[in-house]
This record gives C-alpha cells, structure tokens and sequence, in this order.
C-alpha cells in the first residue's frame, strides 16, 4: 500500500537553497527513473516521516505535485544524526504492476531448543516482486530449533508474487550448542586463574629476593 504526499516542484538547488528548505519543515527530494529527467521536489517533513515510518524499508509514496501523481519507491533517506530529522529522500520512479528488486528484513520469531545459540548471518533477502505488494518483512520461525539446525534463504516461505534472487545457499540463521559459549567462559576462567598464579608467584619471588637483600646487609 502505498502513503499518499503532496508535494511541490523545487526550482532553486544547492546547498543554501537546502538550507533554507528545512527551516521551513520541509524536505529536498529527488525522484529518479524510467529514462526521465530527475524530478526535484519539495515534501512536508512531518508527513513525509510519518509516510516513510509506516512504509518501512521499502517505502512506497503516490506523490502528489504540479497536477500529476507519481509512485515513488525510497531508494535512500539521509537523517540528521543528531537531531533525527530528514535531510534529503532519493526515490526511484515506479508504475502499477511493475517488478522491482528490493532487499526485505528478516524478522526472526519464536525461541529455539533448550542451551542453544541462536546466530543471525544475514538480516535481508534480495527479492523480485510488484512494486505495489512489496512486503514489509518476512518472518523466520525457529521455535524449538535444535542445535545444528541451519535456516537458508531458500527455506524462507514467502508470499505469492515474491521470488527470490538472493542466494538460496546464504545461511540466515545458524542455531549452535550453547555449550561452545560455555567452553569459552571455562577457557577464560582458566586464563584468569592462571594470571593470578602467575602473579602470585612474582610476588612471592619478589619477597624472597627483598629478604635476602637483607640478610647481605
């Protein structure tokens, strides 16, 4: 489902004009694609948000400007690290019923079997699908998965309409025996042990040499 925006065609560019731009709220946009000339625009920032928010990873705009309507994919979103507020929106343009290759998370559900470790490899999967039903993620149950088990991406169910270009092979979970971790601790418990034997044993050293220093004089 795609968030509808109004926006407006932006004229002046370059960095003061940007400047400028996002004092008013506002947010420089440019959208990409379909052998057309660059469109420059202009988004409400709170709408804009709010829109991408709810979008997810992949969000999909039905920009609204100068009389026509564009759907729009978010290709890339630049955000002020400190103050969290947009700088700038990359879109690539689309059309109703066209294929687009976009990367999904993997949300990864459930809990597996008793003293094991769970290792997420791979977050995302590559995907060919319409670019009106790109799904927000994809779920990956493990619920009681035994130690060993492995998840690949060609295990992922997906949805009707979705294929998968990633790898099939690419491990997206890899569910190991907790007692690997265990090991590690003992391993390093023993290193502690040691150093504290070792100095425990300088300490003795050097007590022993400052009593005969005392005894030569």
């Amino acid at each position: 489902m795609s968030e509808k925006i109004t926006a407006e065609l932006r004229t002046e560019f370059g960095k003061g004009a940007a400047r400028r731009i996002r004092r008013e709220s506002k947010v420089p946009a440019v959208v990409y694609g379909h052998g057309n000339d660059p469109i420059h625009l202009t988004l409400p920032g709170h709408d804009t948000m709010m829109a991408l928010k709810h979008g997810g990873a992949n969000a999909l705009l039905e920009i609204e400007f100068d009389g026509k309507t564009q759907l729009a994919l978010t290709k890339q979103v630049q955000v002020d690290p400190v103050r969290r507020v947009l700088e700038h929106v990359d879109f690539v343009a689309v059309v109703r019923g066209e294929k687009v290759t976009v990367d999904v998370p993997v949300v990864v559900v459930g809990e597996a079997a008793k003293d094991t470790l769970v290792v997420a490899d791979n977050t995302t999967v590559q995907v060919e699908t319409e670019a009106t039903h790109i799904p927000e993620s994809f779920e990956l149950d493990i619920t009681d998965a035994e130690a060993g088990t492995q998840f690949l991406a060609g295990s992922l169910p997906l949805p009707s309409g979705s294929v998968l270009t990633s790898d099939p092979e690419a491990l997206l979970v890899n569910v190991t025996a907790q007692v690997e971790q265990d090991l590690g601790e003992e391993t390093e418990a023993a290193g502690d042990e040691a150093a504290e034997g070792d100095a425990a044993g300088d300490a003795a050293g050097d007590a022993e040499a400052a009593a005969e220093g005392g005894d030569e004089e």
